[in-house]
């Protein structure tokens, strides 16, 4: 393999410098034909090492980084001298979007080879020749992860990205599994249910990893290319296909079926109901004035609607499609207009939602840092096109500035459709900024089990209740010098949000006694006896705190 940063060949095949979205792979393969190449390609890809520990390993944590902050120079500095490794190879191919000998991609291959890979859409190649150049049609990377269900290892087929063609985005890209992704595979919960809806599935990884835990799964998608990046991405890591827009299923994981359909946001699945609903959805707020072509519109990210509304109306619809108890999983951003807390106006989506509903806030964006982000993933920058870089520019702020909007928030919003005849119980709007451990599902899934139970109970049967302590919770004290007693006392949480509480001294002596043998009453009775205060003062103080701490995942109760 020459030097992965050399001229191109004069046999490579011409990248075209017009933006040509080449099919999906896998299209025009039958069924059971696709499930054999799958299955020999998976085997091969092993083979070669092509894997998250081979491509660090072969790269250096240094390379791997960069490549992760779209930076290919490191990477192929790395690859240089590398000529007889499959890992290599690939990574070159694949990764970096660079020419690579036909011989080396064969031995790479071993039994699919470079014709092998030409039959599955992924590759083109100039000639027979040894030495020929082939190049990749689209970006095939392996995929790790840890979510609530335990650890995947996939790889995953998407469009080439700008690292690799040098250029902007086509409208009709199809993403592949980025940190947004990661995050929602990470929070969701993974409770075994029965149906699962993932709207706007795109390359399909929600669904791969909801069919882990689910008995069937619909992913849908505006984007018949994203959906053909599905069906051979299920195909790939299951060995069926999965053809979509026929109602036809495979299989998946542990049995799972996965249905593809083509449709704009809910429609596709009208008059269902799932048990769980996850989401990316289109939500990038994009700038509609000056008419239709005023600023590209990307089908993975632009909902084309007006700001935040994309978001909204997901949230205040999504019950239409949610079974008795099924809970809906998104990302999404929100407008924060001058005097409106985000909040309150966020607030109004979940009152007219009618459902449980608890929104964190992770991020918070100045329009221009807004409008920089999302420019600049679309492949444009200042430097390569500089006139469409600044009319990208100004029409966000002024898209912006037309609504009072003086930031933008991301974040995580959980939604549960309350049990027929309820009314919904939980309301919670909060800011965490700040790191967080993942995956997340189990922790959220823990503190709506805690809702529940703290719903169900009022403080008489709470003061009944054993409690103890969770072990990822530790006790930090703050003391003046040479004072006896600490002047602060802080509880904090190794798992989840990673909270901090600070405690009174009756409230830390509660939790340091929680150990599931007495009763929450009967604890308080014996430090009111200790501190010689009213029992029931004692309890109307920390009763409520203690109610903060069951829902936050501190204390958890016994039996």
């Amino acid at each position: 393999m020459p030097p992965a940063d050399a001229a191109p060949a004069s046999s490579a095949p011409a990248r075209p410098d017009a933006v040509v979205s080449p099919p999906p792979p896998g299209a025009g393969l039958a069924p059971a034909e696709l499930a054999e190449a799958a299955t020999t390609l998976r085997a091969d890809l092993a083979a070669a090492g092509f894997t998250v520990d081979g491509v660090e390993r072969v790269l250096g944590p240094v390379a791997s980084a960069a490549l992760h902050r779209e930076q290919a120079v490191p990477a192929r500095r790395a690859l240089r001298g590398r000529e007889g490794d499959p890992t290599a190879a690939l990574a070159a191919l694949f990764l970096l979007g660079d020419d690579v000998p036909r011989a080396a991609v064969d031995a790479a291959l071993g039994r699919t080879g470079v014709d092998g890979a030409r039959r599955l859409g992924l590759v083109e190649a100039a000639g027979a020749a040894d030495d020929d150049a082939v190049r990749a049609l689209v970006d095939l990377r392996p995929y790790a992860a840890s979510d609530a269900a335990g650890p995947v290892t996939w790889w995953l087929s998407s469009d080439l990205g700008e690292l690799a063609t040098g250029r902007r985005l086509a409208a009709d890209h199809v993403l592949g599994a980025g940190g947004a992704s990661l995050t929602l595979a990470q929070v969701t919960v993974r409770t075994p249910v029965g149906r699962v809806l993932d709207l706007g599935t795109g390359c399909g990884i929600q669904a791969l990893h909801a069919a882990r835990h689910a008995r069937s799964v619909v992913g849908t998608d505006i984007s018949r290319r994203a959906l053909g990046f599905a069906a051979f991405n299920t195909a790939f890591n299951t060995a069926f296909n999965v053809p979509f827009g026929t109602g036809a299923a495979g299989a998946t994981g542990r049995g799972a079926a996965i249905e593809l359909r083509e449709g704009s946001m809910l429609e596709p699945v009208t008059g269902e109901r799932f048990d769980l609903v996850v989401s990316n959805p289109p939500f990038v707020i994009t700038p509609r004035a000056g008419g239709a072509g005023a600023l590209p519109e990307y089908e993975y990210r632009d909902g084309g609607r007006a700001g935040d509304d994309v978001v909204r109306d997901l949230v205040t619809g999504v019950a239409a499609v949610l079974a008795p108890g099924g809970v809906a999983q998104l990302l999404g951003n929100w407008e924060h207009r001058r005097g409106v807390p985000w909040d309150e106006r966020v607030g109004e989506w979940l009152d007219e939602a009618g459902l449980d509903g608890w929104v964190v806030q992770r991020e918070v964006q100045d329009p221009a840092e807004y409008a920089e982000t999302w420019i600049r993933d679309g492949g444009t920058t200042p430097e390569r096109e500089p006139g469409a870089w600044a009319a990208a520019y100004a029409a966000w702020l002024d898209d912006f500035a037309a609504r009072d909007v003086e930031a933008v928030g991301f974040g995580i919003v959980t939604l549960r459709r309350p049990l027929d005849g309820a009314r919904p119980t939980l309301r919670r709007l909060e800011e965490r900024t700040g790191p967080v451990r993942q995956p997340l599902g189990g922790h959220l899934a823990a503190a709506l089990a805690a809702h529940d139970w703290l719903t169900a109970r009022d403080d008489a049967a709470l003061a009944g209740a054993c409690l103890a302590v969770a072990p990822d919770v530790t006790e930090e004290r703050f003391h003046t010098p040479g004072a006896p007693d600490p002047t602060v006392v802080l509880l904090r949480q190794g798992d989840g949000f990673g909270r901090a509480v600070q405690a009174s001294t009756g409230l830390a002596a509660l939790v340091g006694a929680s150990d599931g043998e007495l009763a929450v009453g009967q604890l308080v009775g014996a430090i009111a006896a200790l501190f010689e205060v009213p029992a029931d003062d004692l309890a109307g103080e920390l009763l409520p705190s203690v109610r903060g701490l069951v829902g936050d995942g501190f204390l958890v109760p016994v039996g």
